[in-house]
């Protein structure tokens, strides 16, 4: 008989979710992380998993971001969304560099020139990416880091 023994690892889907455009954009990314990754992750988004009050909201994202060690964070602006900065040092806390930054946004908003984003935000990501295929590359490859993928086996 043949099994499979993998579970999901859940990965945390942070950024502004303020305008149609913000959750449009993190709405399509979800999706293409779930076509290309879906048998092997379970994306969490704030969307998708909190209502009610803030205190409701943060407690329930707060505990996605908990179980997740993984985390996608959206990075366009000219700054850094204040809620997503506070979950990429949250994460960061508690899994390490595991974090991939998405920016899209071509404007400089680090303190070097060599920066894309505050330098507290991108040490703490393991890569900042700048499109949704390398950002499929850079989850593939932590995903391997975490959870190598197992193949099918046969049970005693």
């Amino acid at each position: 008989m043949v099994e499979s023994s993998m579970e999901k690892v859940s990965v945390y889907l942070a950024g502004p979710l303020f305008s149609r455009g913000d959750i449009d954009w993190a709405g399509s990314l979800k999706r293409g992380i779930e076509s290309a990754l879906g048998n092997r992750i379970d994306v969490l988004w704030p969307v998708e998993i909190a209502s009610g009050t803030k205190e409701e909201i943060f407690e329930v994202n707060l505990a996605a971001l908990k179980r997740s060690p993984l985390m996608v964070a959206v990075l366009d602006g000219p700054m850094v969304d204040d809620g997503t900065a506070w979950e990429v040092g949250c994460h960061y806390a508690l899994f390490g560099p595991r974090a991939v930054g998405i920016r899209t946004d071509t404007r400089k908003a680090g303190e070097a020139p060599e920066s894309k984003v505050n330098l507290m935000i991108e040490v703490s990501c393991r890569a900042i990416v700048d499109d949704l295929s390398g950002l499929i590359r850079e989850l593939k490859s932590a995903l391997e880091e975490i959870a190598p993928a197992t193949s099918d086996y046969e049970s005693p």
